[in-house]
């Protein structure tokens, strides 16, 4: 859960994200989409059910904060490995910014609404539910449809980022990332940064609401120190292996002296 303090801060954010990063006139556009439905904007979850993640008031802006941030440090790390970065920052942000944008919903009626089944929220961890009165779209249509529909244009970079953004976790995803022929794979590697982000992202927001409470790896056993005798035993082991080489009668014989 956030704070109300943290909830500010995290919208401060996500509006400096635009003016520093997006050029005109698509940051005025942006903001003008964003500021106009700010009490949903500032406590949008990130998703319906608390087994997924940022599933509280606010969170969808933290996890829109923290992919955009996570993005450009993935992206850093591509361009390290030696990867082709052709594509622009505007172009990454942007796509960052506005991958979960079909979160939101429509005309000001939010996707997600709170659950008034105490029975869901208690078995099942939803603690939201569709909005019945919007007609269903899979997120990233949905975040295509409200850019488009507010005149907000994008480059084809930023089209099939926002478009494939869950990799393959969505199957009809596959002819973009499974491919036999060299000319119908990504041009660009934004796609799978994004992704990446995207993942990294969520599993942070995961962890650090549920870890804790499910439990981290089981730790090995201590292993305990060898006595002397086990010492000795074990380089006796390994001198009579070293002058058997690989002959097993020899070794036993050995072994037998």
């Amino acid at each position: 859960m956030l704070s109300a303090e943290q909830i500010q801060t995290n919208l401060i954010k996500f509006y400096e994200l635009i003016e520093t990063h997006i050029s005109e006139p698509r940051a005025t556009k942006l903001l003008a989409l964003y500021q106009g439905q700010e009490d949903l904007l500032a406590f949008a979850p990130a998703s319906s059910k608390a087994s997924f993640h940022n599933s509280f008031p606010g969170g969808y802006v933290d996890h829109v904060v923290r992919v955009i941030e996570t993005a450009i440090m993935v992206t850093n790390l591509w361009e390290a490995q030696g990867a082709t970065i052709n594509f622009t920052e505007e172009e990454l942000v942007f796509a960052a910014l506005n991958h979960d944008l079909g979160k939101l919903g429509i005309g000001g009626k939010p996707r997600y609404i709170p659950n008034d089944s105490e029975w869901h929220i208690k078995n099942q961890g939803a603690n939201y539910k569709p909005n019945s009165e919007l007609p269903f779209l899979p997120v990233q249509d949905n975040s295509l449809f409200i850019l488009q529909n507010e005149g907000i244009q994008m480059s084809i970079n930023e089209y099939i980022a926002i478009k494939i953004h869950d990799g393959l976790y969505d199957e009809g995803n596959k002819p973009f990332l499974i491919s036999g022929q060299n000319e119908s794979k990504l041009r660009t590697c934004l796609p799978l940064i994004l992704h990446q982000a995207d993942m990294l992202a969520s599993r942070v927001e995961w962890e650090k609401e549920w870890l804790d409470k499910v439990g981290g790896p089981v730790k090995p056993a201590a292993a305990k120190p060898a006595s002397a005798t086990q010492f000795k035993q074990a380089a006796e082991a390994k001198k009579l292996q070293k002058v058997a080489g690989s002959n097993p009668g020899l070794l036993n014989a050995l072994k037998g002296i």
